[in-house]
């Protein structure tokens, strides 16, 4: 990234101290009210009021309450049980985006730790959001940097910047190197001057992008809301045919009005509008989602929206970064190699010096557990490790038995070739490098190290090589479990990462992964079309920009892929936040756990089986349970439009169909739902689910209208006895229905239709029950025909059933 002079910054004209010295109180008052602070404007984010307002206006609730507050206004409480499951819907979409909300208000890149920075000649903490552009920051070790800066000097100054570029390495940084908000200081120390602040830091840009709400790409709730178009399309013609048609049967409007007739009619208008409407079937997809988080909760998996549960069983690309996902994070001591046949004496305590010196570099630390014996030594001189030099060095006096000095590095730089013997060793470090494994050399020299190797920054050229050390990436033990699982389900793995195309591809093959070579991202096509062609045919990537994360899973996205993306970094937060999936590890950070849509709470790979297994849960179940409302639906237009076209009354009243809905539909679909089920997932849910639900309610809309039928033409039957023989056919052909879903049958799902064949037995013979329902036993006649018309009606959704089974069963 190429550095902005600070003259070229709004408010250039603001004056600065010279460099390093830092600024004045009456400069950073200046700065301040100039409004170059290190401050982000937040973007007002929906409030409660308006996330209340947005579930609770839709065409759906609008049509629901109107139709609630006008059987409150007409008297007939019992028939406006109905407004329960709307009441739910409202109150779980409310609940579900007040905490997306809330998690997105959360969301922040930098640590709240104060700053320290040098202001009227002395070092003094301050705020995070009180830094101001020109401050001369102080860094030290463990410290954050809380603003974009260019680095004045310092000494082995090196920062981790994992967490925003995804490269594991330290960075070296001197004199004029940019410096990044959210980068933290891992060795050295130094001054850097802020260049960036605010809104315009590497951060803040980051953390802008990341806080755009976006729901969770569902197939489910996806499906639901396209039928509810359908629904939405079809409800207006249909009321305006059934409220004419209740009139017109009630003598015409003008009678219906004046002899107030009209207050039937309005009932029976609400009955078949309300028919149409399946509010129950959102409810009790919200219900499986929520019953499923809790479940993955209890594995320590936290589900940030609900809609999540299902994603993982649909995912057929997973894309992970190494860092933090299939390692740990960190690098571990690999082992001793040795160099020559007589090591030096003392090297085993020297390496325990290395290890514990407050200079050391990540990776010299990692020598600290192996080689705990240093500490007792006690140097003359010490070269501390940079990145630009590639070597540290200590000198020991002649009274140590370790006297001398000793050279840590990168072999190709502390080992000469032109030095006999030592090609042999700096080709073994070559192979060991190949590996993916990181090399050290370890050599000495007799005597301290040479003045003028120090003064020009190269290691002495007489050492004598001592040993070789390798460290590697600590890879978690459960990764090559978990991507066998995945390639079993026939989903493709994808690594990214920030490193070295070739150390991660060694990673990869570690963890069981087919992947000789790895992609540069430096190399990858920007046209979409190439650039999913490149990830269609590589596994892994190094080098690769957050940016580039992103564009690679919208373009896997674009190739009609259903993506999911883990990560930890800040720089893994665009990805996570784009992939249809995004997955935090327990050890990330507080920006990507607030844009991912699970977090692994202990950071155990071998719990995304289970997230994937209740994912088919909810799924399977759902899908199950959507034939029983959708064909609700279905009957319920049927009948609508038929009768209103009729000009008959509408065989029911709302809470007879309350009662029909709950044995039908409501009580058993909502065990059902919760249910074990491990079938495998296949896209299609909707066309599987309309396929066998419209025409069933057209086969259940046919039992009514015959019973009404032969009731109108025989003439002799009262309109309660009607509507109970129309309650008869209904109930059980839609229990067939129930009985047809259910199967493979086992016997808690024959528990349950069976509960309610006796569910309607109590219904309709219960005298209690019989008056609250209006309901009255129709003469055999009509009974008969009832009958009937439910066996017909069964035996045709039987003949769907083993069509639908069989056409299943050859896809």
């Amino acid at each position: 990234m190429t550095q902005q002079p600070a003259l070229n910054h709004p408010g250039a004209e603001v004056g600065r101290s010279p460099a390093g010295s830092g600024l004045s109180s009456a400069e950073v008052l200046a700065r301040t009210e100039a409004g170059l602070v290190n401050t982000v404007s937040e973007a007002p984010s929906r409030t409660l009021g308006q996330i209340f307002r947005a579930n609770l206006l839709t065409l759906f609730n609008v049509i629901v309450g109107c139709s609630f507050g006008l059987l409150l206004l007409l008297g007939q409480r019992k028939d406006a049980l109905f407004g329960l499951a709307a009441a739910g819907n409202i109150l779980i979409g409310v609940v579900q985006e007040y905490r997306a909300k809330k998690s997105l208000d959360r969301l922040a890149i930098l640590d709240a730790s104060p700053a320290r920075v040098v202001r009227d000649g002395t070092a003094q903490d301050v705020d995070l959001q009180d830094v101001v552009r020109d401050d001369v920051l102080v860094l030290r070790v463990g410290d954050q940097v809380p603003a974009d800066a260019s680095i004045i000097d310092g000494e082995g100054l090196e920062l981790d910047e994992s967490l925003l570029t995804g490269e594991s390495h330290p960075v070296s940084k001197g004199p004029g190197s940019e410096v990044l908000s959210g980068s933290s200081v891992v060795a050295g120390n130094g001054r850097a001057r802020v260049v960036r602040v605010g809104a315009d830091s590497f951060a803040s840009k980051l953390t802008a992008e990341a806080k755009r709400f976006s729901m969770v790409n569902s197939e489910i709730r996806n499906s639901l809301n396209r039928i509810l178009r359908w629904i939405t399309w079809l409800l207006p013609p249909v009321m305006i045919l059934v409220i004419n048609g209740q009139m017109q049967a009630s003598g015409g409007w003008e009678q219906a009005i004046t002899t107030g007739s009209w207050r039937t009619a309005s009932v029976g208008a609400v009955a078949s509008v309300i028919a149409m409407i399946p509010p129950g079937l959102v409810l009790l997809s919200s219900v499986a989602f929520a019953v499923g988080g809790l479940r993955l909760a209890r594995q320590e998996v936290l589900i940030q929206e609900l809609a999540a549960v299902e994603g993982l069983a649909r995912v057929d690309v997973f894309c992970l970064d190494k860092t933090g996902t299939l390692t740990e994070g960190k690098l571990v001591f690999d082992g001793v190699h040795e160099a020559g046949p007589s090591p030096q004496p003392g090297w085993r305590e020297v390496l325990g010096w290395f290890g514990t010196d407050p200079q050391a570099n990540a990776t010299a630390r990692c020598l600290a557990d192996a080689f705990p014996s240093g500490t007792s030594l006690r140097p003359s001189s010490t070269v501390p490790f940079s990145s630009a030099r590639k070597w540290s060095a200590v000198s020991f006096g002649s009274d140590q038995f370790v006297g001398g000095t000793w050279v840590l590095g990168a072999p190709e730089i502390v080992l000469r070739e032109d030095t006999p013997g030592t090609a042999r060793i700096v080709g073994a470090a070559g192979r060991l490098a190949s590996t993916g494994l990181r090399t050290m050399a370890l050599t000495y020299l007799p005597g301290p190290l040479p003045a003028r190797a120090a003064a020009e920054d190269q290691p002495p050229a007489d050492c004598a090589p001592v040993c070789l050390l390798t460290f590697r990436e600590s890879v978690r033990p459960d990764a090559a479990k978990i991507l066998d699982y995945f390639r079993e389900q026939d989903v493709k793995v994808r690594i990214f990462s920030g490193d070295d195309p070739r150390t991660v591809a060694a990673v990869a093959r570690e963890v069981g992964l087919d992947a000789e070579y790895g992609y540069d991202a430096r190399e990858l096509p920007v046209d979409p079309d190439l650039l999913l062609e490149a990830l269609e045919n590589n596994v892994v990537f190094g080098r690769v920009s957050p940016e580039q994360k992103k564009d690679m899973v919208l373009a896997l996205q674009r190739g009609g892929h259903t993506v999911a993306m883990t990560g930890d970094g800040v720089n893994d937060a665009l990805a996570l936040k784009e992939a249809d999936i995004g997955i935090a590890m327990d050890s990330a950070a507080a920006a990507t756990k607030a844009v991912s849509r699970l977090v692994l709470l202990d950071g155990r790979f071998d719990r995304l089986p289970g997230v994937v297994a209740e994912g088919r849960r909810v799924i399977a179940n759902i899908e199950r349970v959507s034939v029983l409302f959708l064909s609700k639906t279905a009957y319920a237009i049927v009948l609508s439009a038929t009768f209103g076209a009729l000009l008959w009354d509408f065989p029911f009243l709302p809470r007879q169909l309350s009662a029909t809905d709950g044995l039908t539909i409501g009580i058993p679909a909502f065990f059902l739902a919760l249910m074990p089920n491990n079938r495998r997932y296949t896209p299609g849910f909707l066309k599987r689910s309309l396929s066998f639900a419209v025409p069933s309610g057209f086969v259940v809309a046919a039992a009514v209208l015959a019973v009404n039928v032969y009731a109108t033409v025989v003439g002799a039957h009262t309109v309660s006895a009607t509507r109970t023989a129309s309650v008869l056919a209904l109930s059980l052909t839609g229990l067939w229905i129930l009985a047809a879903i259910s199967r493979p049958l086992n016997l808690r799902r024959a528990t349950i239709v069976g509960t309610m064949y006796l569910g309607l037995v109590f219904v309709v013979g219960t005298p209690l029950l019989q008056d609250f329902f209006g309901l009255e036993w129709p003469r055999n006649d009509l009974l008969m025909t009832a009958l009937g018309s439910a066996l017909g009606g069964i035996l045709a959704i039987e003949a769907l059933h083993l069509f639908q089974s069989r056409r299943n069963a050859r896809n």
